[in-house]
């Protein structure tokens, strides 16, 4: 069977601990196997909206992130987790690059070096 494009992302599954000196744990969320050509569709469209909230600056930012953080949960990764748990997971400094970096994935197909090695290692 051929092997189809996956991308995954990683949330932190102890904020609280790690706030008080624990060590972080992540935990590992894959795209759905199959995505339907609808959602990449969605994603250019994404794309050019987003081109257009950069230009506004401070309201199109935020604009900008509700986005990205809406079509990941609920496009990207099919609801494995809530808007609320990505936004309350994902590590900030890491956060902009890391949703448009899923964006990519779904509109032009390409992975991350660290999504691509282990994938390689679980085959």
């Amino acid at each position: 069977m051929a092997q189809l494009k996956r991308n995954m992302i990683e949330l932190v599954k102890n904020p609280d601990e790690i706030n008080k000196g624990g060590e972080p744990e992540f935990e590992k969320y894959w795209t759905p196997a199959f995505l339907p050509f609808e959602v990449t569709l969605e994603a250019v469209d994404l794309m050019a909206k987003l081109e257009e909230l950069e230009d506004e600056g401070g309201e199109g930012i935020k604009s900008l992130f509700d986005l990205l953080i809406d079509f990941t949960a609920n496009k990207a990764y099919g609801k494995q987790f809530t808007v609320n748990e990505l936004k309350e997971r994902l590590h900030a400094p890491d956060a902009l690059g890391l949703l448009q970096s899923q964006l990519i994935f779904i509109a032009q197909g390409q992975q991350t070096d660290e999504t691509k090695k282990f994938l390689a290692k679980k085959r």
